[in-house]
């Protein structure tokens, strides 16, 4: 035995006793939580370790398996949830939903935009789930949300409107531009297909490399394909090639060049916010409508159809940029949290660590 290092057991009575309620059960002590073969600072320290470092360094430190690691995360989230309200004061939230495992496996999240915190997440993507969050936050709590931020799924909205009378939607602005960067591949996808007929009806001269400003017809394809990077980027973050990419696709494809414009026309509504945002929007819908690109005069008719959340968001400035980001660390945690056989082990992870009331260390002030 290595004489650096003492063994220490320590023993205390936890006598049994006859419930009225529950029948024969061990009594409760004040250094454990109920139902725990830990001590109460032995399951702080796991909760503690657990939101700040790995599973491997949780497990080989404390010497325990991670299925018991997730047993004690819930048991210390639960008496967390028992001393605090996270739904106190609660007046403006984002929602959306976070693939948590393979096989259409989804969480739905919901955080405060104005505390910065995750309040809520439940397994489930559908109208079901998300009002078992409304009727836990109940009628008189409900009425005091004023703006909800989500993504156009109908199902969000019609949770919202059953249960939440005063709440404004606003639709976020990502799931918006990404619809213009979906119209926008549409079209590259069609001129990429046709510069591949060309390409094969037309004769091909070997002359060299390629050069970017003029390729020849069968280089075409190939320069389109790599074109959507350029095309997808915000003009701010393009490098030089990307530049000269764009500048050649206007020379030889107007009708894609137009649609780059048409989807950088969305960003820019969003960017300038409030009324000059909305004037532009009108401009922008009168541009799509005229422009003679299907997937865009498509595009119009959606924003349209959900113009109400869209000119919300714009008064608002409210996106759901922030719930990214948290979705984001969900992710993480979930890569952290591999192993756990119940997805409760992994909301209790995301709430503890993401919820604003991390476990203190023992011992520590």
């Amino acid at each position: 035995m290595d004489l650096g290092t003492v063994p220490v057991w320590l023993e205390a009575d936890a006598p049994r006793v006859r419930c009225r309620v529950h029948g024969p059960t061990v009594a409760g002590v004040p250094w454990a939580r109920h139902g725990a073969g830990h001590t109460r600072d032995f399951d702080d320290t796991v909760a503690w370790l657990a939101v700040r470092s790995s599973k491997t360094a949780v497990t080989e430190l404390l010497r325990v398996a991670w299925r018991t690691v997730g047993a004690i995360i819930t048991r210390v989230q639960a008496d967390i949830d028992a001393t605090v309200d996270r739904f106190d004061g609660l007046t403006r939230i984002g929602i959306d939903e976070i693939s948590y495992k393979r096989g259409h496996r989804y969480l739905t999240v919901v955080v405060d935009h104005d505390s910065g915190r995750l309040v809520w997440a439940a397994v489930g993507r559908d109208e079901a789930t998300l009002s078992t969050f409304f009727e836990r936050l109940g009628a008189e709590r409900c009425a005091r949300i004023t703006h909800v931020s989500a993504d156009a799924a109908t199902w969000i909205a019609n949770a919202v409107r059953a249960h939440c009378p005063n709440a404004v939607l606003c639709a976020d602005a990502f799931h918006v531009v990404a619809w213009a960067t979906d119209a926008l591949d549409e079209v590259r996808r069609a001129a990429w297909n046709d510069a591949r007929v060309a390409a094969r009806r037309a004769p091909r001269r070997p002359n060299g490399r390629p050069r970017l400003d003029a390729p020849p017809h069968h280089d075409r394809p190939r320069a389109l394909k790599n074109a959507r990077y350029a095309l997808w980027k915000n003009p701010e973050n393009l490098t030089g090639h990307q530049r000269a990419t764009l500048a050649w696709i206007a020379k030889i494809d107007p009708r894609l060049h137009r649609a780059y414009l048409l989807k950088e026309g969305v960003r820019m509504v969003f960017a300038l916010k409030g009324q000059a945002g909305k004037d532009a929007l009108d401009r922008w819908i009168g541009w799509a409508r005229r422009c003679r690109i299907p997937a865009f005069v498509k595009l119009q008719r959606a924003i349209r159809r959900h113009r109400r959340e869209i000119d919300a968001a714009l008064d608002s400035g409210l996106s759901n940029a922030f719930i990214e980001s948290t979705n984001t660390k969900i992710r993480l945690l979930t890569r952290i949290a591999f192993g756990f056989k119940n997805p409760d082990a992994l909301i209790a992870l995301a709430l503890l660590s993401l919820g604003g009331h991390r476990p203190a260390l023992p011992g520590r002030p």
